[in-house]
């Protein structure tokens, strides 16, 4: 045997025994990598959830998840923010003022929001816990109203609210929805279960 044919046996086994090394590292290295990750537990327990709304056009709805709950965030066009004023006489609570889902001081405004373009909401309704469905367009539809201004309809026992999440009266629901801790990290994106800088 030649010492090249040993040499060309060595530089096999050599490459083998670094390949598995480097495989064993990679394998070794994904878990703990991914311990700093918030597990689903944190996530369900409250881990804050950051959200890039950069894609979401106006009149259009994003959902998400933060603490098992669904968290819309929903872009207003400058006509649907302009028509919230018109609502408040129809309102239970058109400022936010009840206890039970308590409003953040920032979301105590009209359009219960920080910036009016956008509104965050927990989509669950306050009356047993459905979640409302989407009924963005104004005007008649069945089971709505004819001078339907566009908001959202809770299915299981007809509550409405405008599109602030503000709960129309005479109706099952006995809250508005609740607007969560968030904030803006950007113009492009919100972090959702905190809502001060550290």
């Amino acid at each position: 045997m030649s010492d090249k044919q040993v040499d060309q046996g060595k530089r096999t086994w050599m490459i083998a025994a670094g390949c598995a090394g480097a495989a064993g590292g990679v394998a070794t290295a994904v878990p703990f990598v991914s311990t700093f990750a918030p597990s689903e537990r944190a996530k369900a327990a409250g881990a804050a959830v950051e959200v890039d709304i950069g894609a979401i056009l106006p009149g259009q709805k994003l959902t998400v998840e933060w603490r098992g709950k669904p968290v819309w965030i929903v872009r207003r066009t400058p006509e649907q923010v302009a028509s919230l004023k018109d609502d408040e006489g129809q309102l239970v609570d058109p400022q936010s003022e009840r206890k039970a889902y308590p409003t953040p001081a920032y979301a105590k405004n009209q359009h219960r929001s920080i910036k009016p373009e956008y509104f965050v909401a927990v989509g669950i309704c306050s009356h047993l816990g459905c979640s409302p469905s989407d009924k963005f367009q104004a005007g008649a539809q069945p089971s709505l109203p004819e001078d339907w201004p566009g908001g959202f309809l809770c299915p299981c026992h007809g509550s409405t609210f405008d599109l602030a999440g503000r709960v129309f009266k005479n109706k099952p629901a006995p809250d508005n929805l609740e607007v969560p801790p968030h904030m803006y990290l950007s113009d492009t994106k919100i972090i959702i279960g905190e809502d001060k800088q550290a």
